[in-house]
């Protein structure tokens, strides 16, 4: 009876989706560096780890998620898309260019008088009462 309850899957859980929909994608573990690796000039390393990067951005780029299974789904929602989810879209990113904009031409200062003044603008009724003697 107890040989029932002896099975315990092991590892980390699995999330379904790659990084975009919001799964996990754990890092690379460093090797080691072998004799012919630290036989090697720094300026040697950093040029063969930029080669690395600009390859890996490369696949990267080839498959958006990662791995092969889900990549012709993300690649065919984008294709499922009406002419007026697509217009709908770069309406959003448009207005959200324009308020990253108009927040950045604000400094801190402009916006603290901005909020008094409106919070000057408000009735008494806003105001918080007071309780108790005193």
């Amino acid at each position: 009876m107890s040989s029932d309850y002896n099975f315990r899957p092991g590892g980390s859980l699995k999330l379904k989706g790659g990084v975009t929909d919001g799964g996990i994608v754990k890092k690379k573990k460093k090797s080691k560096g072998k004799d012919k690796e630290k036989a090697t000039s720094p300026g040697e390393d950093r040029v063969k780890a930029l080669e690395r990067a600009i390859q890996e951005d490369e696949t990267k780029a080839a498959s958006p998620s990662g791995s092969g299974r889900s990549s012709p789904a993300i690649a065919s929602a984008s294709d499922r898309k009406t002419a007026a989810e697509k217009r709908f879209e770069e309406v959003q990113r448009k207005r959200l260019a324009e308020k990253v904009a108009r927040l950045a031409n604000k400094s801190h200062k402009d916006r603290v008088n901005e909020f008094n003044s409106k919070l000057e603008a408000l009735s008494e009724h806003h105001d918080i009462p007071k309780v108790g003697p005193g």
